[in-house]
């Protein structure tokens, strides 16, 4: 055990001795050179003294160890200065980068050890900066995420508040209590679907989700989103055709094209009057497959149509039909990542006509 201990000190030491010998003062290693260039010149000057016996050879090694210590005293007192002024300007710098504020550079001379330690801290002053932003961007995203959801969730909370109470503080009817139960039914439906929504966005903003292109038939996937508006196109007796080549191979993700196709599919059938129509075409370009789905719904008015695809936007007279107006920003999110993109052409009274474009590879 002794033993052992006496190990650690040694190492311990040794590790002492190392780090003292690498903070090893700027003023030693001058003097150094200074008592070596001095003992040089005056060893050289007494040999040649010796050897001649010129005393003119001795005069002139001491002046040239006063030259060689005058010169070294000057070079000292500049250096000495200029790590002063340089110091002083890395402080200055840190202190401005703590503070989120400017940061000049400090020059182009980029030959001398200084400079380049210069331009690597400005560099590592505008990663800080970028990293800034970034952090600064996601928080206000988040706190737009979070007004968002609150304001969503605010009325069916309320509506399921107002019901339950009204429940549970008076008596109704049986037809009083089921109308209540249906309400509950359809709030409850509603969160569901906002939670939902939310949920698939989520995934795929943060990445969890990677979108994973294949080789298949766009006539499946089309089917497979229209399977989803069937029923509740029947119910408004809407009328709905497809024109799609049965046998056209795309590279595109399956799932998340029928989900992207669905929400405009489903959005048709909402702002669609009773005995109107939705056409689906499917058309072969050079470079993209285009896909339009029209409709004879009531319209967008044209200063409205980019905002149609923000989250969570709703027009103003449409806020009494199903929906969290999140469908239309997801479809845009999924088709942009698969290299395509969306457009809308409408005119109000005449119906929309949304076009998805997805690339060939």
């Amino acid at each position: 055990m002794f033993w052992n201990g006496d190990k650690k000190n040694m190492k311990q030491g040794r590790l002492k001795n190392t780090a003292q010998r690498q903070t090893v003062s700027v003023k030693t290693i001058y003097h150094t050179v200074l008592a070596g260039t001095g003992l040089t010149i005056m060893s050289a000057a007494v040999l040649l003294y010796l050897r001649t016996g010129d005393s003119l050879a001795l005069v002139c090694g001491i002046l040239f160890t006063a030259a060689a210590f005058a010169w070294m005293a000057v070079l000292m007192q500049m250096t000495a200065k200029k790590l002063c002024l340089f110091t002083d300007h890395i402080c200055e710098t840190m202190d401005r980068m703590t503070a989120g504020g400017e940061v000049q550079d400090w020059g182009d001379d980029s030959e001398t050890l200084l400079a380049r330690i210069s331009h690597r801290l400005m560099r590592l002053y505008e990663i800080l900066q970028e990293n800034r932003r970034r952090a600064f961007e996601e928080q206000q995203k988040l706190q737009m995420l979070v007004s968002d959801i609150s304001h969503q969730v605010k009325t069916p909370v309320s509506n399921l508040r107002m019901v339950t109470d009204t429940l549970l503080t008076r008596p109704v009817t049986e037809q009083e209590r089921m109308e209540f139960v249906q309400g509950i039914s359809r709030e409850t439906e509603k969160l569901d679907f906002l939670f939902q929504a939310l949920i698939k966005t989520s995934r795929l903003e943060s990445g969890s989700i990677r979108l994973e292109k294949t080789d298949g038939m766009l006539y499946d996937t089309l089917a497979q989103a229209m399977s989803g508006i069937v029923y509740h196109a029947e119910e408004k007796r809407i009328r709905v055709s497809v024109s799609c080549p049965e046998h056209l191979r795309l590279m595109h993700d399956r799932k998340w094209t029928a989900e992207a196709l669905f929400n405009l599919l489903d959005n048709a059938v909402k702002y669609t009057p009773e005995g109107g129509s939705i056409d689906v075409t499917v058309e072969q370009w050079e470079m993209y497959v285009k896909i339009d789905i029209s409709d004879t719904g009531k319209g967008i008015a044209e200063s409205r149509q980019a905002s149609v695809f923000r989250r969570f936007y709703r027009e103003q007279e449409v806020h009494g039909e199903p929906g969290a107006g999140i469908g239309l920003y997801l479809t845009r999110e999924i088709v942009t990542r698969q290299g395509g993109y969306v457009q809308v052409v409408s005119e109000v009274g005449k119906g929309s006509v949304f076009s998805v474009f997805l690339p060939w590879r």
